[in-house]
């Protein structure tokens, strides 16, 4: 049995970052220098542990979230590497919703960058603490306050310095503790072994005067965060405060979000990760450090708890809220976070285990789908491999084989519990572009819906849907890159060559006017009447509300409720189904509002059939009338280009339909500048090409969704034109 010992030495942490800022490099250096690897792996060579997907091989990209288990210090530390590009956003959301702290890791050479930046909000979403790794400080440009301006301005953080670097550049050779004022240095083939030197003013007077004055800084910024430490502070100046007190309120101040550690190194020089290490042990949390999960009882409430943006249910009205602690002794819960399709043994359901235990061969409850589950094996991974294991506990991240019904975001009990909770889910973003896709044989249609099918248990952020009009089957995903990925597996996993069309953008579709319709439903079907009256007002909401329906219907005459619940209740789902497709091109509707002010029926002919025929006859005919009108994806655009270009980028990012929001320099460079713009995801197919060909191949981008907006009336026609065909 797992004891509070064991739990207190785990901790689940990722590795987060913009693409290419060295997430994967720096979990290979750990995965070698805890011993769980026997070589390091590089990622130009294709040889990364973690990335073990051929694409991502051949692209040196991060795509899929990989985990691991390793030991330091007597320490169990369970990793998520996950991806840094936009395309692969959920990737990180569904890993920062189970981890309980993150190591972000940033570019010295460049700061906050626009992916960071999105991972960095994930992680303050779901509260994840973090400390802050700055690698690459062998680069040309790295300069620690690139990183620490760029923390404070862009992401209103507050670092804690507690190392600074040894030279830069070709120079970089080190780093200095400022908590026990060491110098450190890595020797041995690949830097495996520490050497620390106190530093003292005989030593070298220069370096000790900079880190003297930094401990100071330090200690500072942490007693504006940490009252004990801004008494000691207020008294001495700080000088009595001594190593363990200093590590404390450091903790403190990470668990609380209050602040964040910042280390310095760089991974693929094999320096400054055995200290990441040793951080991760003193600031991150264990599960014991974190408040007890709180999850809502099954049916109780309104709501399911899924999508909160938190990692507890937010309580809603008449909710019943069950706390369960982190302790091998409470039910067993955990959350299903990531599903992978193994050809072998079928679907391995990555979850996280919050409280009790699990052994091999029991049976559990799915309690967001109320299924039962038969566990027939549970392992633990390591990147592409597993190792089997015949129970897990608190703070364990494993994968479970035998699972037939179970998603990303499903919540599992013991089946034995009478308690049937729910957890809170993860946000998954909508679907942005889409493209059509075919086999190229009738014989093989079968197999594609079956793979298309994996992939959308596998990737909730992967959507399936069927053009009503044309009959053909679209994927939809966060990018073109995504979707390429996507196919490239169809051909090399499932032998399936297929036809697809081009990228296509994933409209959304609103009204610009209020408008009340009135339908009166009066049939005779199977030779029975069925009759329902229904009185709508349809009214445009602010972009980003969302759709909302309300019933304004009070008491009759005789007391009693106009139309009854079950009515309303017809009224309401028949509403729901049809936001999902507006009257322009058949795109689900967004900030749409309405409200049932009226109806009638009859007590003999009335159905709840009825009310939902007439719901939606009126609602999609008031839809029509209401000046129907289009909605685009408008993405934020960060392109880094020299000095020689920003005139062509700019040029070009305008006649795009884009609106250039600024320019500022590239932090350690001289002549180059990043333009910052917003640009219709509609003219962003193909940039890359077209940017490459514009700067000579100098200048490269990044994207991330920003909102939908509304498009002009020349633009919303030449859309409807092209995509009906006429």
């Amino acid at each position: 049995m797992v004891d509070n010992n064991t739990i207190a030495a785990t901790r689940d942490i990722g590795i987060m970052a913009h693409v290419d800022a060295g997430k994967t490099t720096t979990t290979e250096r750990i995965l070698f220098y805890t011993g769980r690897s026997h070589r390091i792996g590089e990622v130009d060579d294709g040889a990364a542990t973690m990335d073990y997907m051929v694409q991502e091989q051949e692209r040196g990209i991060t795509i899929q979230s990989a985990a691991t288990t390793c030991h330091w210090n007597d320490h169990r530390i369970n990793i998520i590497d996950t991806p840094g590009h936009v395309d692969f956003t959920v990737e990180v959301e569904r890993a920062l919703r189970v981890l309980d702290g993150a190591v972000a890791v940033f570019d010295a050479a460049a700061g906050v960058e626009s992916q960071s930046e999105t991972v960095w909000r994930q992680a303050s979403r779901y509260g994840v603490p973090r400390i802050v790794f700055i690698n690459k400080f062998d680069k040309v440009g790295a300069k620690l306050s690139i990183t620490i301006d760029s923390l404070r301005e862009r992401l209103d953080a507050h670092p804690l310095i507690i190392q600074l670097p040894i030279g830069a550049e070709n120079d970089f050779s080190g780093v200095v503790d400022l908590i026990e004022m060491q110098v450190l240095h890595f020797t041995g083939d690949a830097g495996e072994t520490v050497e620390k030197t106190p530093l003292t003013e005989d030593i070298d007077a220069a370096l000790f005067a900079q880190a003297r004055e930094a401990r100071g800084a330090l200690i500072e910024a942490l007693g504006e965060v940490d009252e004990e430490i801004m008494e000691m502070y207020l008294e001495d100046e700080g000088s009595s405060i001594g190593t363990d007190v200093l590590k404390a309120a450091l903790r403190r101040a990470t668990l609380t979000l209050a602040g964040f550690p910042v280390l310095c190194g760089s991974s693929l020089r094999n320096k400054g990760v055995q200290p990441l290490l040793d951080a991760i042990l003193d600031y991150l949390p264990s599960p014991l450090d974190l408040p007890p999960v709180k999850a809502q009882l099954s049916g109780s409430g309104t709501g399911t708890g899924s999508g909160s943006g938190g990692k507890d249910v937010e309580a809603t009205e008449g909710a019943e809220l069950v706390e369960r602690r982190p302790s091998p002794t409470d039910p067993f819960l955990a959350l299903a976070f990531k599903v992978v399709h193994d050809p072998h043994r079928g679907a391995l359901v990555f979850f996280r285990v919050y409280s009790g235990s699990l052994k091999a061969r029991e049976a559990i409850t799915n309690t967001t789908r109320q299924r039962k589950e038969k566990v027939q094996r549970l392992l633990q991974i390591h990147a592409s491999k597993t190792t089997e294991c015949d129970e897990v506990s608190v703070g364990d991240i494993v994968a479970a084989v035998g699972f037939k019904f179970t998603a990303t975001g499903d919540t599992l009990i013991a089946a034995s519990d009478k308690q049937r909770v729910v957890l809170a889910g993860m946000e998954i973003p909508e679907p942005v572009i889409f493209r059509s896709i075919e086999p190229k044989t009738a014989a093989d249609q079968k197999d594609l819906d079956e793979a298309l099918t994996r992939f959308q248990r596998e990737d909730p952020s992967f959507k399936i849907r069927e053009d009503k009009e044309t009959g053909q089957t679209l994927i939809c995903g966060q990018g073109e890159l995504h979707l390429e990925v996507l196919i490239d597996r169809l051909l090399r996993e499932y032998k399936l060559d297929v036809r697809v069309g081009r990228p296509q953008v994933a409209y959304r579709e609103t009204i610009g006017a209020s408008l009340r319709k009135e339908l009166e439903y009066d049939r005779e079907i199977g030779g029975k009447r069925q009759y329902a009256k229904v009185v709508l007002d349809l009214a445009p909401r602010e972009r980003g509300q969302g759709n909302h329906f309300e019933s304004t219907l009070g008491d009759g005459p005789d007391g009693k409720p106009l139309l009854p619940d079950n009515f309303v209740a017809a009224v309401e789902e028949a509403i729901g189904d049809s936001f999902t497709r507006g009257p322009l091109l058949g795109f689900p509707c967004e900030d749409v509002g309405v409200t049932l002010v009226d109806a009638a029926y009859d007590e003999n002919d009335t159905s709840e059939g009825s009310f939902k025929a007439a719901a939606s006859m009126a609602f999609n005919e008031g839809l029509e009338n209401a000046t129907p009108r289009l909605l685009e994806p408008i993405m934020s655009v960060d392109v880094a280009t020299p000095n020689d270009f920003t005139g062509a980028v700019n040029s070009d990012l305008s006649g795009r339909r884009g609106r250039v929001i600024g320019m500022e320099p590239i932090p350690g460079s001289a002549n180059a500048q990043t333009v910052r713009a917003e640009v219709p995801l509609a003219q962003l197919v193909g940039y890359a090409t077209a940017l490459r060909s514009a700067t000579q191949g100098r200048a490269s981008y990044s994207m991330r969704f920003s909102h939908n907006a509304e498009v002009s009336s020349s633009v919303q026609q030449e859309v409807v034109t092209r995509i009906r065909g006429y």
